[in-house]
């Protein structure tokens, strides 16, 4: 290879930026490897972070700026490069980041890249007369199941408790997992995996209980299966039905798996 196949350039205080020719991956991915991890920790030794950008459509790259012990943290959208405005992915190692080959640091390692799914709670919660709790949202024309997105390394059963109380003022222990429903990429969303828990069973005066959280609650009522028809998009709808026919075949036995509620 006749040019120096990588360079290291400090972009700001305390951080360097690795990048190599592409000519480096016709040496084989281990040998590229080798001479990028080199220059990764020669650069570790004077900098805090070092860190590469790497096209979206370069696998080979990513696979590199991988096993050289650079964790992959989001994606810069916009950047400049030559005149041209695009994506790059963002890898980087941090001085105190553990090593690659320790058992924490692999694990960070492979974290870092392996695909996440977003997970939802809700709680089926029903009235004396089989009616079911829906809420009326700020930020949407439907109504939907009380419950929320479940935070990183949270239990989604306590998630739904939570946002159940921080939604409508309501301390509700959720029961069974009734249904695990998942949901495809739709409306600018990426695919979710959606739990409904069983919230049990109430008088209508819970009602009266009731603190909507105003930036996001509009309303919330006890709906007839003829209302949850109405006001739901159908694929809530199709879910609310699988969680009631499920919870009608004994409940948390063992709960119902559907793909946008069938």
């Amino acid at each position: 290879m006749s040019e120096q196949p990588t360079t290291v350039s400090t972009v700001a205080l305390g951080i360097a930026r690795i990048e190599w020719v592409p000519e480096l991956h016709d040496e084989g991915l281990s040998a590229a490897v080798d001479v990028v991890r080199r220059e990764v920790e020669a650069a570790l030794v004077a900098h805090p972070r070092v860190e590469a950008l790497v096209a979206p459509e370069d696998e080979l790259a990513q696979r590199v700026a991988t096993w050289s012990g650079l964790r992959r943290e989001g994606v810069m959208r916009g950047v400049t490069v030559d005149g041209e405005t695009v994506d790059r992915i963002v890898y980087a190692r941090l001085a105190t980041d553990a090593p690659a080959h320790e058992p924490d640091g692999f694990r960070a390692l492979l974290n870092s890249f392996l695909p996440r799914k977003r997970a939802i709670s809700q709680m089926l919660i029903r009235d004396s007369d089989a009616r079911v709790l829906l809420c009326q949202l700020t930020y949407k024309q439907d109504w939907d199941l009380p419950g929320g997105v479940v935070e990183v390394g949270e239990s989604p059963q306590l998630a739904v408790a939570r946002e159940v109380e921080e939604e409508l003022g309501l301390e509700l222990e959720a029961g069974a997992l009734l249904l695990t429903d998942w949901l495809p990429p739709w409306g600018g969303w990426d695919d979710a995996l959606c739990l409904v828990f069983d919230g049990g069973t109430h008088e209508t005066a819970i009602l009266e209980r009731v603190v909507k959280q105003t930036r996001e609650i509009r309303a919330a009522e006890f709906c007839t299966p003829e209302q949850v028809e109405k006001r739901c998009a159908d694929f809530t709808a199709r879910r609310v039905r699988a969680a009631l026919d499920q919870l009608g075949r004994g409940g948390g036995a063992a709960s119902a798996y559907t793909e946008s509620g069938i």
